[in-house]
């Protein structure tokens, strides 16, 4: 039988990571190569033809690609997007001006808060004059001779992109689909989003600013995916590229180019696909997820086998409404710098990094500035011998020199102040943890921490400890464990619609009808990127509120023959309000939304397991000192590929592979387990 390849891509800000997935066996290949900043694509095409080499897999053996992107992310945060014009009804032309008249930053936020200009500016905003009814009926028909001088006008000004949101369209698209056509008649050339197929649900600057913001990142993600998509064609023929969504589920690259808006955490959102993916398959569905790279900390919380999600996505200061993994992100890596600053002369670590140019002093390109890694290298995390990436040798007196500065100027030794680099950068990623977890309700101590990113097994035993997480997971190839997860994730499209009902003025009947209808609607988007409907899975959310509430809360929902919806859905909202804010009301429940979500078939990849090793304990490659609570230690060096299943690895002591170190520390042991995991924990927990 011929072997058949899945490909998944993960663009990181100092490293592309690639993972080549055999479909019949399970068997894995990595690769990871520097990021290329001004064109993420050459990255990515570098990467695959790196992996490829080494593991001698012919391109035209690859079927899937699936990649996550920062793309969308990055075109929001440096500002970069394309120039959008708007059309509104009448007399709301100033609907992004308005906004929600949220100042963030406390009491004092007002004085010093900069508001950011909208990404559709008032100059290039036209008015459409018709009027939709809260019902969907037609207060106003829409002028057309009036519009199409407008916009004949609009496209003077050169717009890149055209956003339609007209009010109450999310009960009644006709008029925007009647001014998309127009607009295409005049702009051929100008891709135009209507908020009735981006996002039709309630709540005008929500669904104005989520509109916008696809509009303003979709011409550069088209381009990006066409040109990716033509490259891999050229070089695979009939392989099909998917983009990871922000929910972690995946979107053909031509639904992707559309509605780039869902593509906001497409990164992040890959970790924790590929953690529960792993975890899962070792019977741990409860985790935190740790993702350290070289610029920041992304961390989840999952929840019986299911990552948690929000209505949200926040990108800078831009939010937009669309799902998204609930990732919560520091900036605090493996590239993050630390400075002692002059007034205060307390030691802080990041949010400025090094990235991947020049990077950490250690890596020999120029930088000189002491981070995060060059710390771990003067404590003896990282063994003098290894090679970053596979192939990146470390300066390990570079990496002296650099923390040196800081030593000095707090009047420590090198390792002390090392130390003190390494801890602060803990708590800051311990603070990230809590948010989505202590904050959220969680007790902490029920779920294990599962850790990955090129940095994640550096920090891992350190985190467990503070947050009383174990057993502390270390996946096998951490370092592309997001590749990973693009890779074995599955087609997600999500069909939405507002239903704003008191419980008393709705019946399980109808409901049941209307989510019906919705899951109809997202299959058959499915269908329409080519994905059979065999083995799809169908699943269903509420937005809830207590009536007269102003927030919602998401419910999950199951349409079991025969159950009352609505007196389950009831209680799981008291109970999720309770965990949330400690009380619930007696007050009459209110829906506010309706969605159901499609999921395609899973990817069926074999999980291979490890075999045991007898002679693990003559596997040491030597030992290397290390700096750890205080003082100097002796710790063994392990190569990872040369241990296998029920070995014990008794800290202290660091493992190494291509991607990766581990680093366990002293009364503390990592367990490999059937799939290659190690598994940490405390020595007291034996």
């Amino acid at each position: 039988m011929k072997n058949s390849y899945r490909l998944g891509v993960d663009v990181g800000g100092t490293f592309t990571d690639v993972l080549l997935l055999n479909e019949q066996n399970g068997e894995m290949s990595t690769a990871k190569v520097p990021s290329t900043p001004h064109d993420s694509s050459i990255g990515v095409l570098n990467g695959i033809a790196r992996v490829c080499e080494e593991s001698k897999v012919d391109l035209s053996e690859i079927t899937h690609v699936m990649h996550g992107t920062t793309v969308a992310t990055n075109t929001v945060l440096t500002g970069t997007g394309a120039r959008v014009g708007l059309v509104t009804t009448k007399g709301y032309r100033q609907v992004l001006q308005i906004a929600r008249s949220f100042v963030p930053g406390g009491l004092g936020g007002w004085v010093i808060y900069q508001k950011s200009e909208p990404m559709a500016p008032l100059e290039l905003t036209i008015e459409a004059d018709e009027r939709v009814g809260a019902k969907g009926e037609i207060v106003s028909v829409l002028n057309e001779s009036s519009l199409r001088e407008s916009l004949k006008n609009l496209a003077k000004e050169k717009i890149e992109a055209l956003t339609v949101c007209l009010i109450n369209s999310f009960t009644n698209k006709i008029h925007e689909e009647k001014v998309r056509d127009i607009a295409l008649e005049i702009m051929p050339e100008v891709p135009v989003s209507i908020s009735s197929e981006v996002i039709p649900e309630l709540q005008e600057y929500e669904r104005a600013v989520t509109t916008v913001t696809n509009s303003y990142v979709r011409p550069k993600v088209e381009t990006y995916i066409n040109n990716l998509e033509s490259e891999l064609l050229e070089k695979m023929k009939e392989v099909k590229l998917s983009i990871l969504r922000s929910d972690g589920g995946l979107a053909s690259a031509q639904s992707a180019a559309k509605y780039p808006v869902n593509m906001l955490m497409s990164g992040p959102a890959g970790g924790v696909a590929g953690a529960i993916w792993v975890a899962g398959n070792a019977g741990f569905k409860n985790l935190l997820t740790l993702d350290i790279g070289g610029t920041s900390t992304d961390v989840a919380l999952v929840q019986n086998g299911h990552a948690q999600l929000r209505r949200e996505t926040t990108v800078g200061d831009v939010t937009v409404r669309a799902s998204s993994v609930d990732v919560r992100t520091v900036g605090a890596g493996g590239g993050s710098i630390a400075h002692v600053p002059a007034v205060t002369k307390a030691l802080r670590v990041g949010p400025q990094s090094a990235g991947a140019e020049p990077g950490p002093a250690a890596y020999g390109n120029g930088g000189l500035e002491p981070t995060v890694t060059d710390a771990n290298i003067v404590l003896g995390y990282i063994p003098s011998r290894a090679r970053l990436g596979g192939d990146m040798a470390i300066d390990v007196d570079a990496a002296q020199r650099a923390v040196g500065r800081i030593a000095s100027d707090l009047g420590l030794s090198v390792e002390a102040a090392a130390e003190g680099i390494y801890n602060i950068v803990n708590e800051n990623m311990f603070g990230a943890l809590r948010l989505v977890s202590v904050e959220q309700g969680h007790d902490s101590r029920e779920f294990a921490l599962i850790a990955f990113g090129g940095a994640g097994p550096l920090h891992a035993n350190a985190l467990g400890k503070l947050m009383g997480s174990w057993p502390v997971i270390i996946p096998p190839g951490p370092g592309v464990l997001c590749a990973y997860g693009d890779a074995t994730t599955r087609l997600r499209n999500e069909a939405s619609r507002t239903f704003i009902r008191k419980f008393s003025a709705t019946s399980n009947e109808e409901l049941r009808l209307e989510l019906e209808k919705l899951a109809t609607l997202a299959l058959s988007a499915l269908v329409e990127e080519k994905a059979t409907s065999e083995g799809s899975e169908i699943t269903y959310q509420l937005d809830l509120r207590y009536q007269g509430q102003g927030l919602s809360l998401t419910v999950d929902v199951t349409l079991a023959e025969g159950e009352d919806v609505l007196t389950a859905i009831g209680t799981q909202f008291d109970l999720m309000h309770e965990q949330l804010f400690t009380f619930s009301l007696p007050a009459e429940k209110e829906i506010v939304n309706l969605r159901s979500i499609a999921l395609g078939k899973e990817a069926r990849v074999e999980v291979p397991s490890v075999t045991i090793d007898p002679d693990f304990v003559n596997r040491s490659e030597g030992n290397q000192r290390m700096f750890a609570e205080g003082q100097w230690w002796d710790a063994s060096i392990y190569d990872r590929s040369k241990i296998g299943r029920g070995t014990a690895i008794n800290g202290p002591a660091i493992v190494t592979e291509m991607d990766s170190t581990t680093m366990i520390l002293p009364e503390h042991v990592g367990r490999i387990d059937s799939f290659g995991n190690i598994l940490i924990t405390p020595i007291t927990q034996d």
